[in-house]
């Protein structure tokens, strides 16, 4: 597995970064995940616009220009002989002294990595997840802006570790005023009498790029959507449930604690949803970064 470090291409095991890192030492820095179709990155213009802000919002220099970001990520595919991946770019502070004066660190630090694709088979997404509705609230939004995609993600460990302990798949976040938030990873979507409903972006949840592409399909389908303030009582009455993030793309949710949503499956707007992401995919991917296998 090839790793682009900084600005050099390096085989895994030779990807080291210094325990002077302040990523390492204090979770400083941000990231980015993207999905590669057929070597075609997904919305690259808005994940690096993400990325971007990321490290303008903790003061972080961005340390690669715009237009050498896909040369990098193609060189990457290629090395790893990638057609369908996932990517993440993470951007740390950068080595330093110990203490967490951002001024300690003299550049950046950029790690690229590359993996194949986790395919869902279509019963994995007739049966959907579980989740749990954890006990650890989501960082409220005066403390540290969600927006920041932020590398260090302990509040959201913590909450899976909880999911984990009771063999859900995943933690369902509630904000500090008992709103419903987002999963450890993932954004959050209910179906009520034919309407879509997410959590505001108000209630302290990171914009995901999927969630943006899935309230625009349904808005083209005349599905109406509703970003709002919800409680836990209101998801548990739903029709149907589902989430969705850059590699799972739309996931059922059939049971959050021993709630079971719905008719415990994939529902029927959940399932057109779903059909119409895949359908629609093509237009939101850029051009192609690999050579082609024909």
């Amino acid at each position: 597995m090839w790793v682009y470090l900084n600005d050099r291409f390096v085989q895994k095991e030779h990807a080291r970064v210094s325990v002077f890192d302040h990523g390492f030492l204090y979770g400083d820095g941000v990231y980015e995940t993207l999905r590669v179709y057929g070597g075609r990155i997904l919305l690259w213009e808005r994940h690096l616009a993400r990325l971007r802000r990321s490290c303008e919002l903790i003061g972080l220099d961005f340390p690669i220009p715009d237009e050498a970001w896909l040369p990098i990520l193609g060189e990457l595919l290629v090395r790893n002989k990638l057609q369908n991946a996932g990517l993440r770019l993470t951007i740390s502070r950068g080595e330093g002294e110990l203490g967490i004066d951002p001024r300690l660190c003299a550049r950046p630090t950029v790690v690229v990595m590359a993996k194949p694709v986790v395919e869902y088979t279509d019963q994995q997404r007739e049966q959907g997840r579980t989740l749990h509705l954890a006990s650890i609230r989501r960082n409220p939004e005066f403390a540290q802006s969600p927006q920041i995609k932020a590398i260090s993600f302990l509040n959201n460990i913590l909450a899976k570790q909880e999911a984990v302990r009771v063999g859900a798949d995943d933690a369902l976040m509630l904000n500090m005023e008992g709103e419903l938030t987002e999963c450890t990873t993932s954004n959050i979507f209910f179906v009520k009498n034919q309407r879509l409903h997410t959590p505001a972006v108000e209630c302290g949840i990171l914009k995901g790029i999927t969630r943006d592409i899935v309230m625009e399909i349904a808005q083209g389908q005349d599905v109406s959507v509703e970003e709002g303030r919800y409680m836990m009582e209101g998801l548990l009455q739903a029709d149907e449930c589902f989430i969705t993030n850059t590699g799972i793309e739309i996931m059922p949710v059939r049971k959050i604690g021993d709630c079971q949503i719905g008719q415990g499956k994939r529902g029927l707007l959940t399932r057109a949803l779903a059909t119409a992401f895949n359908t629609n995919v093509d237009r939101y991917l850029g051009p192609c970064l690999t050579p082609s296998n024909g």
